[in-house]
């Protein structure tokens, strides 16, 4: 019998979007072939990796957020897992995990290392010598990195264009998530609205996401504030730091009573179907599962036009795009779609019959199969460095 390739799954917050498509993808990998453990900083999938018989390691100190001494200890902690693993390949997803995860396999010597782009560290709303280090440092940790996933077409684009991937060793890949299901029908959408406690004759707008500066939700809370509708309610599924003081935001901006923080979740599919809209704030992103989970259940779509975002929210055919930071608009376009429930149909039906085969965790176990398994006598990623961009 051959034996299994060890690979090493590196994520700072191990929960739904960015390690939801890491879990489907491995889920989806033959087990008498490869053996993952996932090396995580926290994340409420690990129970349900463990379920699944994954081996879940965790390092307290491997965080998203910058903090110089936890940082030199995280990577010290991964260098001492990697080692002690004997991993064959070891996969880093998102900016933190992919900096540290990268420079514990190189200095330990893992045979193989792979990073996926979920979206970038870098971004518009930042000072330039910030989003410069951001770039310079993605570039470094390149320069030994074998294999590059890139979560939608605008994100690989973008990694190629800034210099931080050569062409070559850049893939695309999708999120992970099962797009060949029956519509939601009545009942679901009663189901929902009961678990969510909506009151009778109200029209729903909802997002899922961490209540973080990514996801922007004082934009959401505006959006719906500029709405002036007393018939609108609103839903936040999701946590995260910036939770009490959007609650505060919502009060203050008069929708007490008509808003909704549901926390974190773990049946998102089953609160979906409870929206009428589904609203996207962010300030940036790569191609968010939640937006193709909400194209899934038949929900027409207002999002930002950022990364990735455009390849499947269309404008006008599967959608409606505004520009990030531009809540007014969101508001607009929110309320275009309320106003016109015929249009906010044919966008619904539209985005999901649209929704490809390459985005299922079938195709993303596909593609790690065929990244993981790569000839051993490739040559290496640091005598091929990136391309600079001007």
């Amino acid at each position: 019998m051959t034996k299994r390739l060890r690979v090493a799954q590196v994520i700072t917050r191990f929960t739904a979007g960015a390690g939801g498509v890491a879990l489907h993808g491995v889920l989806a990998l033959d087990p008498d072939r490869f053996e993952v453990v996932f090396i995580i900083g926290s994340g409420s999938l690990a129970e349900q990796a463990a379920a699944a018989g994954f081996e879940v390691v965790v390092l307290p100190r491997l965080r998203s957020e910058i903090a110089p001494v936890d940082d030199r200890r995280a990577l010290a902690d991964l260098r001492a897992c990697l080692r002690a693993g004997k991993f064959d390949t070891v996969h880093t997803h998102s900016s933190k995990a992919g900096v540290l995860g990268r420079m514990a396999a190189h200095q330990v010597g893992c045979g193989r290392i792979v990073h996926t782009f979920h979206g970038f560290p870098f971004h518009q709303f930042q000072s330039w010598p910030r989003r410069t280090a951001y770039i310079r440092i993605e570039r470094a940790v390149g320069r030994y990195t074998d294999a590059f996933l890139a979560v939608g077409p605008a994100v690989a684009a973008e990694a190629i264009r800034r210099g931080i991937a050569a062409p070559e060793r850049v893939r695309t890949i999708g999120v992970a998530v099962e797009t060949a299901v029956p519509a939601p029908e009545a009942w679901a959408r009663a189901e929902a609205r009961r678990l969510l406690g909506v009151p009778p004759g109200m029209r729903v707008v909802g997002t899922v996401g961490r209540l973080d500066f990514q996801k922007a939700p004082e934009d959401f809370v505006a959006a719906l504030a500029h709405l002036g509708c007393g018939d609108v309610f609103g839903v936040w599924i999701g946590d995260g730091p910036l939770r009490r003081r959007t609650e505060k935001l919502a009060a203050r901006r008069g929708l007490a009573g008509r808003m909704l923080f549901t926390g974190e979740r773990s049946d998102v599919s089953a609160l979906l179907p409870g929206l009428d809209i589904f609203a996207m704030a962010s300030r940036y992103e790569g191609l968010p599962r939640a937006v193709v989970e909400a194209m899934v259940a038949a929900l027409p779509v207002v999002a930002t036009t950022v990364n990735s975002v455009p390849d499947i929210v269309v404008p006008g055919e599967t959608g409606l795009l505004v520009p990030p930071g531009r809540p007014e608009l969101l508001g607009q376009a929110i309320s275009h779609l309320l106003a016109n429930p015929a249009e906010a149909a044919r966008l619904a039906a539209a985005g999901r019959a649209r929704l490809a085969a390459d985005l299922t965790p079938a195709a993303l176990g596909t593609v790690l199969a065929d990244t993981y398994r790569h000839p051993a006598d490739r040559t290496p990623a640091m005598a091929r460095p990136a391309a600079v961009a001007r």
